[in-house]
């Protein structure tokens, strides 16, 4: 081999030894009759010195070296002068003394420079995507996801799970998102669907008899992107036959403790708070609340029903809410700061944002349209103290929910509450198992139709019944989510026709697993985290572009290979594809 020891390997103890090593210049720094280079491989770095003493050849050749020249050495390992080491590295109390240089490759000046106090526009990274990932920042990313990934198969092996591939070309099904599609040539007109998730195959090897499954599987949806979100992204996926809900909260507070003992050396304490969808959404306006912190939603709509602010008691009156927050020590905030905050409402849904601002006395331009006891209630009830901004959103309830848990988030953030280090997770349980769709006149599934419902005759009020279904969020960020199934056939009928499903829309979309179901399926269930998702907010990175290898800007394209690209006309007639874009740029 090219190399016989790791550059960040080496320490005091290897003082004396003679090592061959290969990787790239980081940096390299003439100091007037020395030369020293800090070689970089994954490990880490290393210095290493040229003596003109020692080899006068080997010096003319390291003068030159340049940034990111790949290149092999040999020397002898040597404890650095007293007061020289460098404390910032592992490496930090030896360096290389160099008998021999050997140059593999050479490298073109630098689109950018890989250091990590540089900052470069996003898309230039990505366009050179294979040396951004030369950063040592984003090399530990994948080192950490590689770990991660390992001990949760370690840990499901051990646990007796059979990790089963399903198919990745598969029938298109409503999975809430739209599917990425792909043309059949040898039956045309017809398409596979690239898959949301392997739900429907993970419920038919629980309908097989395998029990326990899992997979560690690429996902596809075509949806609008976010800095958590891209196109095709990896999920831990797992499906357990014989069991409740209980029984996969338990497994899955264990896997991650074990996960987190072996990868990160943290302690986890189990169990983990479980919290219904409902209060998440009553006390922090979001169904993946953030619990490291308080500043909670505080319902006011019993004061405002029939106060004299016509804005607040109307939203009341009309069946919305008024809720509010209490920001400690904000009563100086300035016009610009509550028009900023105003404006961001406004953004997100709010017709306006009221503020009372606490000082020696209350200053508010909605002030006057309250009485003073009524106006004690409301400070009262907000635990307002002297100094405290008070923020206020009257609305609809999923407004209301959206406006101020957002700001609560925003304003934690920029106030310094939110105690980065700490680890919270929680369980979001007793779903809502249905939702009215205003546009289509009728109920969607909340997860999936084949969720169970807690009530069995949940059609007597599907608008207020409940799922045996679960999130796991840690500190406010959803890991995945999961439910019960429904293995009866009688119990998923009805709640198909609850749906507007027909029988035959039934058949059509999901027959094949329907048929399964009537050959002795079992109670089952299961969960799945999305695993960039979960890497990303582990390694602390700005985005989770940083723990993907390769990905897709926020325009679900890669600019390193310029994916997607127009393919030719013959190419498409192949496919039995017409495409009006392509036929207007190929003239």
């Amino acid at each position: 081999m090219l190399k016989d020891t790791n550059c960040g390997l080496l320490r005091k103890d290897d003082a004396g030894k003679v090592v061959t090593l290969s990787g790239w210049v980081h940096r390299r720094r003439d100091h007037g009759g020395l030369i020293f280079v800090d070689l970089r491989d994954r490990s880490g770095l290393v210095q290493v010195v040229f003596d003109p003493d020692t080899s006068k050849e080997n010096f003319l050749l390291a003068e030159k070296l340049r940034s990111e020249f790949c290149v092999r050495i040999q020397g002898e390992v040597s404890v650095r002068p007293q007061g020289l080491e460098n404390k910032e590295i592992a490496t930090g109390e030896v360096e290389i003394k160099a008998q021999s240089l050997e140059i593999l490759s050479q490298s073109q000046a630098l689109p950018f420079a890989l250091d990590t106090r540089v900052d470069v526009d996003e898309n230039v990274r990505l366009k050179y995507r294979y040396l951004d990932l030369r950063r040592p920042e984003l090399q530990k990313n994948f080192i950490l996801r590689h770990n991660i990934t390992k001990a949760v198969r370690d840990f499901l092996d051990g646990e007796g799970f059979l990790e089963i591939e399903t198919p990745m070309l598969t029938k298109s099904t409503p999975e809430g998102a739209r599917d990425y599609l792909v043309p059949s040539r040898i039956n045309p007109g017809t398409f596979f669907a690239l898959p949301q998730s392997p739900q429907l195959f993970k419920q038919l090897l629980m309908v097989s008899g395998f029990e326990k499954y899992f997979q560690i599987v690429k996902c596809f949806r075509d949806e609008d992107l976010r800095k958590d979100r891209q196109p095709e992204f990896t999920q831990i996926d797992l499906e357990m036959s014989f069991i409740d809900e209980k029984d996969i909260q338990n497994l899955m507070e264990r896997m991650f403790s074990y996960v987190f003992d072996r990868v990160l050396g943290v302690k986890l304490t189990t169990p983990f708070p479980k919290m219904s969808y409902a209060e998440a959404m009553e006390r922090f306006g979001s169904d993946k609340p953030d619990t490291r912190f308080g500043m909670e939603l505080l319902d006011l709509s019993d004061i405002a029903a029939d106060c004299g602010f016509k804005v607040f008691s109307d939203a009341v009156k009309n069946g919305g809410q008024v809720k509010g927050l209490c920001v400690k020590g904000c009563a100086d905030y300035t016009r610009k700061q509550l028009d900023e905050l105003t404006l961001l409402a406004q953004e997100l849904g709010a017709k306006g944002l009221a503020y009372i601002l606490y000082k020696d006395e209350v200053k508010s331009p909605i002030a006057k349209f309250f009485t003073e006891d009524e106006i004690n209630k409301i400070l009262t009830k907000m635990g307002a103290e002297k100094g405290d901004l008070l923020l206020f959103v009257a609305d609809k309830k999923e407004t209301v929910a959206a406006v101020l848990g957002r700001l609560r988030l925003d304003l934690g953030e920029a106030l310094g509450l939110i105690p980065h280090e700490k680890m919270d997770f929680l369980w979001v349980v007793d779903w809502p198992l249905l939702e009215w769709d205003s546009e289509e006149k009728r109920f969607s599934a909340v997860h999936h139709p084949f969720t169970s419902p807690k009530e069995k005759d949940f059609d007597k009020d599907p608008a207020n019944a409940l799922a045996k279904a679960y999130d796991l969020v840690l500190n406010g960020v959803e890991l995945g989510g999961g439910s019960i199934r429904i293995h009866d056939a009688d119990l998923q009928s009805r709640l198909f026709k609850t749906l507007g499903i027909s029988a035959k829309e039934a058949e059509e979309k999901f027959g094949f697993l329907l048929k399964a179901f009537k050959f002795g399926p079992p109670p089952h269930g299961g969960i799945a985290f999305g695993l960039d998702r979960m890497i990303w907010l582990l390694a602390g990175a700005e985005s989770i572009r940083d723990v993907i290898a390769f990905p897709k800007t926020q325009k679900a394209v890669c600019v390193l290979t310029e994916a997607p690209s127009i393919v030719d006309l013959k190419q498409l007639r192949e496919l039995h594809i017409a495409s009006t874009v392509v036929k207007e740029k190929m003239e």
